[in-house]
């Protein structure tokens, strides 16, 4: 007797259903990073974990196709007798289809999780695409967990600076200008923004899962499991229609004819796309203008952001002072710490702070060579101690009621050998040779990431994921527009973002190293930027050759660890105290 398998039960739909092949992507309706698990599809399919990658099932093959942050934990998590493995970027799904199957293979995929952007890149393939209705995979998803029903709460105006009805007002401005009737929000971050609100649907995304429809007049429908909302008041609710999140596309079809609804081909379900044109609409492609706006920051959320930051200073310092001494005197007991043990411990000093929430992410705590998976997360199966033998890497940040934090450091415990000591000095004078930039207005980020790479490219070395990555205001950890890589983002920097600056190095099997600080943009010189720095954590020095930084290298991280001691010695645990004020002690003192 043999068990049926997601892939088996699978490929029987594809049969009953005259398919050759299916799309099953990582991404919900939403397109979020940190899907529910009701909504992690590719997870229940292959047993991938990643916040990226899709797979295609066919009828004698299976291929997941993931990011460079996720080469090394695919092969770990799936099945590989089972399973391809294909880089998501280097050799993507189109371009796979077009070279490998033949003319008018019936390919099919679910329009609520394709973007418009990714159903033209496949359209373009030889396939015919069909999309499936009905949530095709509910009916083989056995013990599939509950869709979310987290409670939405208000933000108040002096955490989030602008009413909701300003905002309203702003955009609905900017949709009269463009000539477009409606403008379909599909990213719950920017509804979040908009209404002021936050949700819980996801932990450590605080953001409530819904769509809304805005009119170039102002007004706005909501579309939310009412149980959602139950706790907002009716001053909030009184601005707004709420229908059914379910009742989406019935309502754009209702108001497409002779209408023009302004889509974002990257996040928006193509499934919008076809209730409109289909209905006798037209569809204004352009980026959601709440992406942008939102992005930059008002003087309120930017003095969140600095007051989150002191607090989860305080907390790194306790935790890291805390490290210090308990890592050396549990490897003399020979009960050496764990990654785990690691994790609980600087979450409980978080949780001392005022104004903590929640963790912004799951903290990635890794030892020796998990530390070379980019987003390894530890588990009884990997948890692993912490020595002196090798780096332990920390990224992890938090939640707070005025602003969300994000910061890694790599740690080591004794001397290292000389290859660790040169990659690890490599990754800092990338960090500090970007984070000391001043760049003309206007710079996108593609244009400056090689600051950050050159000392390793130098070496003959490199990093497959991005430098930099915007952050929400009490928001997602991932934010867009604007972005630090080498992929070409044409979304400009300028003063009012926010974002992080985080180049590393992973040797395979052995160690891995990233230094990151989240900056805030500001005006530096007359058409002139630069990054100031809103992370208030030392820098570990201990394995960094000095003879190889720069003297402005020196002098940035002195006045660095003098603004990290000055700021937080009055916030720190006073048994704390000792170990920040020796881990800031100038660069020539060393």
């Amino acid at each position: 007797m043999t068990t049926s398998t997601p892939l088996s039960a699978l490929r029987s739909l594809l049969l009953a259903d005259g398919l050759d092949g299916m799309i099953v992507p990582r991404a919900d309706a939403w397109q979020s990073e940190y899907a529910a698990p009701y909504d992690d599809k590719l997870a229940w399919l292959t047993g991938f974990t990643g916040s990226a990658g899709l797979a295609l099932v066919l009828r004698e093959k299976a291929l997941i196709f993931v990011d460079g942050r996720y080469q090394v934990q695919v092969r770990e998590e799936v099945d590989l007798r089972a399973w391809e493995i294909h880089h998501l970027h280097n050799e993507p799904l189109d371009i796979w289809l077009a070279d490998n199957l033949p003319s008018g293979s019936r390919i099919g995929f679910e329009p609520m999780l394709m973007v418009n952007s990714q159903y033209e890149a496949l359209s373009a393939t030889h396939c015919a695409l069909v999309p499936m209705t009905d949530d095709p995979l509910n009916a083989l998803w056995h013990n599939r967990p509950a869709a979310p029903q987290g409670p939405v709460r208000e933000m108040p105006l002096d955490v989030a600076g602008e009413s909701s009805a300003g905002k309203r007002a702003r955009i609905a401005a900017l949709l009269a200008k463009k000539g477009a009737d409606y403008l379909a929000i599909t990213q719950p971050d920017n509804i979040a923004w908009l209404l002021n609100v936050r949700g819980s649907d996801i932990p450590m995304s605080p953001v409530p899962l819904s769509f809304a429809l805005l009119s170039h007049t102002g007004e706005l429908e909501w579309f939310i499991n009412s149980q959602k909302t139950a706790g907002l008041s009716d001053t909030l609710l009184s601005t707004l229609t709420r229908l059914p999140q379910e009742a989406l596309l019935s309502r754009v079809a209702q108001r497409a004819p002779g209408k023009r609804i302004l889509l974002d081909a990257d996040s928006a379900p193509v499934a919008l796309r076809f209730a409109t044109e289909q209905h006798g609409g037209s569809i204004l492609w352009a980026t959601d203008p709440i992406t942008f706006i939102k992005a930059k920051k008002n003087d309120v959320e930017l003095e969140g952001y600095r007051d989150s930051h002191r607090n989860d200073g305080a907390a790194w310092v306790n935790f890291l002072a805390w490290l210090a001494q308990e890592v050396p005197a549990r490897l003399a007991a020979d009960t050496p710490l764990t990654e785990l043990e690691a994790q609980a411990k600087q979450l409980t000093f978080r949780q001392q702070q005022e104004n903590f929430i929640e963790q912004s992410f799951g903290t990635i705590s890794a030892a020796a060579g998990n530390a070379a998976m980019c987003h390894y997360h530890s588990s009884e199966a990997t948890n692993t101690a912490i020595t002196n033998a090798s780096f332990y890497l920390n990224d992890s940040g938090g939640q707070y009621h005025n602003g969300t934090t994000d910061a890694t450091r790599t740690l080591a415990f004794a001397p290292l050998d000389p290859k660790r000591r040169l990659h690890y000095t490599a990754v800092l004078k990338g960090f500090l040779s970007l984070i000391t930039l001043q760049f003309p207005s206007g710079t996108c980020g593609h244009q400056i990431d090689a600051f950050a790479r050159r000392a390793l490219w130098e070496l003959g070395l490199d990093f497959d994921h991005g430098t930099g990555h915007g952050v929400g205001h009490q928001l997602l950890i991932h934010e867009a527009p604007q972005r630090i890589a080498k992929k070409v983002n044409p979304w400009p920097l300028e003063a009012g973002n926010i974002i992080t600056i985080e180049p590393g190095y992973y040797l395979g099997g052995e160690y891995g190293i990233r230094i990151e600080n989240q900056v805030e943009i500001v005006e530096s010189a007359p058409g002139f930027c630069r990054f100031a720095s809103l992370t208030l954590i030392p820098i570990d020095l201990s394995q960094v050759e000095m003879h190889l930084l720069s003297e402005q290298e020196k002098q940035w991280l002195d006045e660095y660890h003098q603004s990290v001691r000055e700021t937080l010695s009055p916030r720190v645990n006073s048994d704390a105290r000792p170990w920040l004020f020796a881990a800031t002690a100038p660069v020539w003192g060393r």
